[in-house]
């Protein structure tokens, strides 16, 4: 008896090949990407591409004549470097630790129990809706040594107030805690987030157990917000290594140089003319925030711990 072989395209063993419509249908989440990559193409990786060619002129709005790495040396070569580089890091690292722990310390809080939770939120947050130069600026009023409100409000107790702004030893420490005023709202409601998404099985566990306030914080709440700790120290390390406007409407850099950080030095150059220096400036901004940046975020993404 003979058996007829069924028909059909395939005659040879082997995977199956993929369809027209399979592979039209493959393709079809990769044309969502589409315009978001046109986005990012037009406004991020064309301008960092203009940014690296330009570092290599001297140009100005109509003209470039290639110089090669000339920019590169003469910025390295200007006298505030080193203090704008020392400036810059102690500036990036003092508020990013300082908003850590006060973000920290107000998500606990702001997630407890309190009648007024809801309220103390806003009030907290509400600094980060204010434009950063009407913060400097305001702020550069409040800290005069004469009129300004702190001092006049020392003196009541009897504490003579220093130059906040205008001594060299706490110009950059003031506009660094004017700040973390300002950004501390952003990381309490990142913390806020990461509380409130931790199971209140640990809680209850802990409780169980005997513990208190201090062990539900320690062994629960800090462990397990390590995601927001991880964000707010990146997001706070980048936008201290970058800062620039604060500085610049409260100190622009001085008494001296002494609170000049590298965007302040940059802009200096702008202002000067220098377009292609300043402009290898930017680079090197950008290299040195990547380079602090990418291990750091490794770093802390291999001690996250899982709920």
């Amino acid at each position: 008896m003979v058996t007829q072989q069924e028909a059909g395209p395939r005659t040879v063993p082997g995977p199956a090949l993929p369809r027209p419509h399979a592979r039209r249908n493959a393709a079809y989440p990769y044309g969502l990407y589409l315009p978001a990559a046109v986005v990012y193409l037009v406004i991020f990786l064309v301008p960092t591409a203009m940014a690296f060619y330009f570092a290599l002129t001297r140009w100005t709005l109509f003209d470039s004549t290639f110089v090669g790495l000339d920019n590169f040396r003469d910025f390295f070569a200007e006298q505030n470097l080193r203090a704008g580089f020392a400036n810059t890091l102690v500036y990036a690292v003092l508020t990013s630790g300082l908003k850590v722990v006060f973000g920290l310390l107000l998500g606990v809080l702001l997630t407890s129990r309190l009648r007024l939770r809801g309220f103390l939120r806003s009030v907290v947050f509400f600094p980060v809706l204010v434009s950063t130069v009407a913060v400097g600026i305001t702020f550069s009023a409040l800290l005069r040594p004469d009129t300004g409100l702190v001092d006049k409000t020392l003196a009541v107790v009897g504490i003579d107030g220093p130059d906040w702004l205008g001594d060299a030893g706490t110009a950059l420490l003031s506009v660094a805690l004017v700040d973390v005023w300002k950004g501390v709202g952003l990381a309490t409601v990142i913390y806020i987030a990461g509380i409130m998404s931790i199971p209140r099985d640990y809680y209850q566990a802990v409780a169980v157990d005997g513990g208190g306030a201090w062990h539900r914080f320690r062994h629960v709440t800090l462990p397990l917000s390590w995601p927001a700790t991880y964000s707010v120290i990146i997001l706070s390390l980048i936008g201290g290594l970058r800062s620039f406007d604060l500085i610049w409407t409260m100190t622009r850099g001085g008494p001296g140089f002494t609170s000049d950080t590298i965007a302040s030095i940059i802009y200096k150059q702008y202002q000067a003319g220098f377009f292609g220096l300043s402009t290898a400036g930017n680079v090197i901004l950008f290299v040195v925030v990547t380079a602090v940046v990418v291990p750091l975020n490794r770093f802390l993404a291999k001690r996250q711990v899982t709920s």
